[in-house]
């Protein structure tokens, strides 16, 4: 609907890049606040460790506007910080100059689409021109982000799920049999085939004799992945990489090979693990079989620097005209 112009913003949820991949396809922005900076009270839990929920907006200004609504401590949510809310939209407008962007080695690899390589380092560009100045950094645990996270995701889910039984929550099934017809049917209709395929998944990576080698080590990669973001930020005030690393893929195109729809969220699962807030907005188009395909430029921030971080996404929208353009279709 903020694609299409018919709202100014909307929420979603984000757990491997649910916000910010769907808002560089769409060529809308999309704000990943830091864990804990937004209650989860009321969202279906996916990865309980992983979700956070944010604003998709049309310009960043909207989206800080929505952050300030939304953060702050919630008592009935025990993953909410008591870390205090500024006002983010009190900062935007901010000069580049003095900025430091880190530009990770491992997010600009083969396999990316040749236009949005483009785009991206088109934006990075423009950074430079603004006054920012651009540093080499290395996230060397990247290459294992996507096994991780489905190894940790996958287990959460497979507990958090087990809630939709028929009894409190979800779909029921009707006129069973018996108790054990009524979950197996209850979870046969009301599941999808990729819910089905993540559920079996975390079940069997926390099954007696595999948690210690699949779910255990996955936590300790984890920590190793939230330590070299610490370790980057110790040289840079964001990162800056490409959202998701081809553009707009068709409707049901993914869906006979999971694998390959898993690896798209390559450049924005790791945030989720480190738990750091990430944003998404427009910087260019690729053209795709005679249409104008959406390209979305990530930041990626400190924990709790959102302020910060939307002052340097506002910075590369307001002196550019990508967020006023709008996708064509072919014919």
């Amino acid at each position: 609907m903020v694609a299409a112009g018919e709202a100014y913003a909307a929420l979603g949820s984000d757990t491997g890049g649910s916000i910010r991949q769907p808002a560089a396809l769409c060529g809308c922005v999309g704000l990943k606040p830091t864990y804990g900076r937004v209650s989860r009270f009321g969202l279906v839990a996916f990865a309980s460790s992983l979700d956070q929920i944010g604003p998709f907006s049309k310009t960043v200004r909207d989206a800080a506007l929505l952050l300030n609504a939304i953060a702050g401590h919630d008592a009935q949510d025990s993953t909410s910080v008591t870390e205090g809310v500024p006002d983010f939209a009190a900062g935007l407008g901010r000069n580049m100059k003095g900025v430091r962007l880190g530009m990770p080695r491992e997010y600009f690899i083969e396999g990316i689409d040749p236009q949005v390589d483009a785009a991206v380092r088109g934006a990075i560009k423009h950074y430079e021109g603004l006054g920012a100045e651009i540093v080499d950094v290395s996230l060397p645990h990247t290459d294992y982000a996507v096994a991780v996270y489905y190894i940790l995701a996958t287990a959460e889910a497979s507990a958090n799920l087990a809630r939709f039984d028929g009894v409190r929550y979800g779909h029921r099934a009707g006129n069973p049999v018996n108790l054990l017809d009524h979950y197996g049917r209850t979870r046969e209709e009301g599941f999808g085939p990729e819910v089905k395929r993540r559920i079996i998944l975390g079940t069997y990576v926390l099954s007696s004799g595999y948690y210690d080698a699949y779910y255990l080590r996955a936590q300790k990669v984890r920590t190793l992945i939230r330590r070299d973001f610490a370790e980057a930020f110790e040289k840079v005030d964001a990162i800056i990489c490409p959202t998701s690393p081809e553009p707009a893929f068709k409707a049901g195109e993914r869906t006979g090979d999971p694998l390959k729809m898993y690896l798209a969220d390559i450049f924005t699962i790791a945030t989720n693990l480190a738990g750091n807030p990430g944003i998404s907005i427009p910087c260019g188009f690729a053209q795709m079989e005679g249409a104008e395909l959406p390209i979305g430029l990530q930041l990626i921030g400190k924990p709790f620097a959102e302020g910060e971080l939307l002052e340097i996404a506002h910075a590369y929208e307001q002196s550019t005209e990508w967020h006023r353009a709008r996708p064509t279709l072919a014919g």
